[in-house]
């Protein structure tokens, strides 16, 4: 009876060594890129985003046809 009361405890133990561990090692995961506005004129659309880890505008810029690519730059870096 001693031994498995025993061997319960020990897993116990192990069991909250290894969530606690695991809750060290959590990334947290937020999307690095915020988006700002958007707009369009003349059948292309402009999207502009922050991307507060690198502090850079970018915008992304695509046409209305079926073959346009999506094209995005940086514009500005912030200080």
């Amino acid at each position: 009876m001693i031994k498995i009361a025993g061997l319960v405890v020990v897993t116990a133990i192990a069991a909250y060594g290894f969530h606690a561990s695991g809750q060290l090692l959590r990334a947290d995961a937020r999307p690095a890129m915020t988006p700002v506005g958007t707009s369009s004129s003349n059948g292309t659309s402009v999207a502009w985003f922050f991307d507060s880890t690198e502090r850079v505008v970018i915008a992304c810029r695509i046409g209305q046809a079926s073959g346009d690519a999506l094209d995005c730059k940086a514009k500005a870096t912030l200080p």
